[in-house]
């Protein structure tokens, strides 16, 4: 409510007035919580509860919005699907799939039908697949304009791209240290930009999940199984802890 009453707020009144309120709110010690009387308990750390992002304590708060956008579109998990790594979400929500592709970077993955790069990948025919998952990679690619180029190409006419990326998260990825680094993190706004540089703004639908205080808790490694469903479904486009984007190919 206050929030909501803020934003509000904001959008009828000059910045000037905002800036005044601000300053007398820190002048007269106005802040609730006061200043200095917030009580940190179990975040009172410098290394999160867990570190590989709550695996270790159940669900991750990033996979359950993951999990969350794709029931919200499995009608576009139909015909010929691609995945990427294991078709694991093409069988938890696809429906009428006539054929499940699995993606992998290199050799090795004894489920992957196609193994190429999404910045080089000629031989991945045009307007092959209805609908692509591609959850959580694309802050892998170092050249990402590359991979949504083929992602485009790649869908048949009336396909869907259903994408989700890292937004507040800790980084997963080192070069160095694992095969494959991490690259950025998207923005809704960069996600959209980005997308209509390929996609006609009119099939292009960027969400986001997440609000202060699962941003706060997926940082510190908490389980999606350690908040209430409020805590969880409440969505605070400032708090952006996954970006996703559902992208429809023209058929024209």
């Amino acid at each position: 409510m206050v929030h909501s009453l803020r934003k509000i707020a904001k959008s009828f009144l000059p910045e000037s007035f905002g800036r005044w309120v601000t300053f007398q709110r820190q002048k007269h010690r106005l802040q609730w919580p006061r200043a200095g009387s917030i009580k940190f308990g179990d975040f009172d750390r410098l290394s999160p509860v867990s570190s590989i992002f709550g695996f270790d304590r159940g669900q991750a708060i990033d996979r359950y919005y993951i999990e969350a956008f794709l029931k919200e579109n499995r009608s576009d998990i139909t015909g010929r699907c691609l995945e990427l790594g294991d078709p694991a979400y093409i069988e938890k929500f696809g429906e009428d799939v006539t054929q499940a592709d699995v993606l992998h970077y290199v050799e090795g993955n004894p489920q992957a039908t196609i193994v190429g790069d999404l910045t080089n990948a000629p031989h991945i025919p045009d307007n092959t697949f209805d609908c692509i998952i591609f959850t959580q990679t694309i802050q892998m690619i170092y050249e990402p304009r590359a991979a949504f180029e083929t992602l485009h190409r790649i869908l048949k006419p009336g396909g869907v791209a259903l994408i989700t990326s890292a937004g507040i998260a800790k980084i997963g990825r080192r070069l160095g240290v694992d095969p494959w680094g991490e690259y950025w993190h998207f923005t809704a706004q960069s996600m959209q930009a980005m997308a209509e540089e390929f996609w006609q703004a009119d099939g292009v639908r960027i969400q986001t999940y997440g609000n202060v205080m699962t941003a706060c808790c997926f940082l510190q490694g908490l389980a999606a199984e350690e908040l209430l469903p409020e805590h969880l479904d409440h969505q605070d486009e400032d708090f952006e802890v996954i970006v996703t984007a559902r992208l429809r190919k023209t058929t024209t």
